[in-house]
């Protein structure tokens, strides 16, 4: 189940399934999502680890200490799943075209940045300031028409390699534990990967040098 050619046909049947259904919004408000479940326990740490009264370098080993906790968590979560897909050829196949599923979110994208052109045509401005500021960080008030257009495609490339062609990218390497320590990772970075006071020390180890797109700086 984690040779390449079988995570080929894996990826493939998941695109087709997370396409049509997405993550469905019944399921995310009864038990959230995984990535959710990532940001919580990133939050918990943040919130118990990163306390104005400690000075910058215990803030930053605290920091790196959070990533390599998500990587060995994340890692070892993968190496469980695959572990369980092995118990049978079918329950196998399911289990991981299921996961990868969920993982991904080229249906979800698709949803989210139609919505703002749908709300565009619907309600105007007004319509699309309200469904963009769903999705970027940026104040939606500041923004004309075609600002608003422009914030939906740029949410929609970055987007786009964060939650499909990365993750995907990420399980071809490494299966399901690469997939899953990539969205920790990822998700560690949009949370406390910033230039913020608070982040500066503690997210030192999740950030990357760049200033997203949709608005938010990071460091």
């Amino acid at each position: 189940m984690s040779d390449p050619p079988d995570r080929i046909l894996i990826l493939i049947a998941a695109f087709g399934i997370e396409a049509v259904l997405a993550y469905p919004a019944s399921l995310f408000r009864a038990i959230g999502h995984p990535v959710s479940w990532i940001g919580a326990l990133i939050a918990a740490l943040d919130s118990r680890l990163n306390r104005p009264d400690m000075s910058f370098a215990r803030r930053r080993t605290a920091g790196v200490a959070t990533v390599l906790l998500l990587l060995v968590g994340s890692i070892g979560a993968g190496v469980g799943l695959e572990s369980v897909a092995r118990a049978g050829p079918y329950l196998g196949l399911a289990i991981a075209i299921l996961v990868v599923a969920t993982l991904i979110a080229y249906g979800s994208l698709d949803q989210h940045v139609g919505a703002v052109a749908a709300a565009l045509r619907a309600d105007g401005l007004v319509g699309g300031r309200r469904r963009i500021a769903d999705i970027v960080g940026r104040d939606p008030e500041t923004l004309d028409e075609a600002a608003v257009c422009r914030a939906a495609i740029e949410s929609l490339a970055e987007n786009a390699s964060d939650g499909v062609t990365a993750p995907a990218l990420w399980y071809l390497v490494g299966g399901l534990p690469g997939m899953i320590a990539y969205k920790a990772i990822n998700t560690a970075d949009s949370m406390i990967g910033h230039l913020s006071e608070r982040h500066r020390a503690f997210g030192w180890a999740a950030a990357r040098p760049t200033t997203s797109s949709t608005g938010r700086p990071r460091g």
